[in-house]
């Protein structure tokens, strides 16, 4: 049995593409050639079902004498690539590719396996990649564009305001989920975030109303998507942690200091130390209120001590049930993130 071959770039949409809207155009394009020996008959028929009930049809069978190895053949130019597939079908349920075999259970893994070979190449080639499976080199411009400093003072305004206004700033096409929109409509920001990249002031505020900032691709254009936040959703990140480099990033955290806080309530106490630090203080309000934590109601001590405000803020944030962690922007400047000490 054999069929016509047919570029299949744009046809590749089942599974990467079921829970991100449409499928993609693809940069290049993907020729797949499926090979097996003389008794493989029945087979070639079952997988040509398979395939053609997912999306991926037009695919050329060949019986042979010597069945060859899978493998990836690039052809075309640059611009346009052309990747010419040899896959061998070892059995009804196990179609084996350059490097992956797939059973018929997963032909969805199999069609975004395609899809990503038309838009990034062979897997070899391929740039590393990071969070939201983007390119390395594409998240730190992404970075870039949202190291911007707020610039505006958010301490008591309200929070949608708050979000018009950073996604202003950063001038990228973000689409607001109208499931957010309830969400952001209520309360105030308490902090000040003037001095905060806007990538994380923006994380920050979805994150405490439940919502969060996600990235997707639409082909080559990368998408930005305020929604509700769940675990199966990857949310921009309230900056990213400095643990391992605390001592470069804020060196005034591990000086010694004259300490001595007499019964005020945490959020004095945490202020007070921000201000000595010269650093912004995030509040994970989110997780708070889960465990019903009010650092505004909670009266903290520390003796009189010679100490680093590392220590002490261990110390007094424990008596809140709470813990600090040191992070950084975009921008790369330093903030104190306060949250639960069970996980938020």
């Amino acid at each position: 049995m054999q069929m016509r071959r047919l570029s299949l770039a744009l046809i590749l949409a089942i599974g990467w593409a079921a829970g991100n809207g449409p499928a993609a155009a693809a940069s290049g394009s993907v020729q797949l050639e499926l090979v097996g020996d003389a008794g493989s008959a029945m087979a070639f028929q079952q997988w040509a079902q398979v395939l053609g009930r997912a999306g991926i049809r037009n695919v050329q069978f060949r019986s042979v004498a010597e069945v060859p190895a899978p493998s990836i053949d690039a052809q075309g130019t640059k611009d346009r690539p052309t990747y010419v597939v040899t896959g061998v079908v070892q059995s009804r349920d196990q179609l084996s590719l350059p490097g992956v075999v797939f059973r018929r259970s997963e032909v969805g893994r199999l069609a975004q396996w395609l899809n990503e070979l038309a838009e990034e190449g062979p897997p070899g080639r391929r740039e590393a990649k990071g969070a939201f499976r983007l390119p390395l080199s594409r998240l730190r411009q992404i970075q870039q564009e949202l190291a911007a400093p707020v610039g505006f003072s958010t301490r008591g305004m309200a929070r949608d305001q708050v979000v018009d206004k950073i996604l202003q700033q950063i001038k990228l096409p973000v689409t607001i989920d109208s499931a957010a929109v309830p969400r952001l409509a209520g309360g105030t920001v308490e902090e000040d975030l003037s001095e905060l990249a806007c990538g994380a002031a923006l994380a920050y505020v979805l994150h405490n109303c439940g919502d969060c900032l996600t990235l997707g691709k639409s082909g080559q254009t990368i998408t930005y998507t305020v929604a509700p936040a769940s675990p199966d959703v990857e949310a921009w990140p309230i900056g990213l942690s400095g643990e391992d480099r605390r001592s470069q990033l804020l060196p005034a955290l591990f000086a010694f200091h004259n300490v001595n806080v007499q019964n005020v309530s945490a959020v004095i106490a945490l202020t007070a130390i921000g201000q000595q630090l010269k650093v912004p203080v995030l509040l994970d309000h989110k997780a708070m209120a889960r465990y019903g934590i009010d650092p505004a109601k909670v009266t903290v001590s520390f003796p009189q001590r010679r100490t680093t405000y590392s220590l002490a803020l261990q110390r007094l944030l424990f008596e809140a049930k709470l813990r600090f962690e040191l992070r950084y922007d975009e921008a790369r400047r330093p903030f104190l993130w306060v949250t639960t000490l069970k996980p938020g």
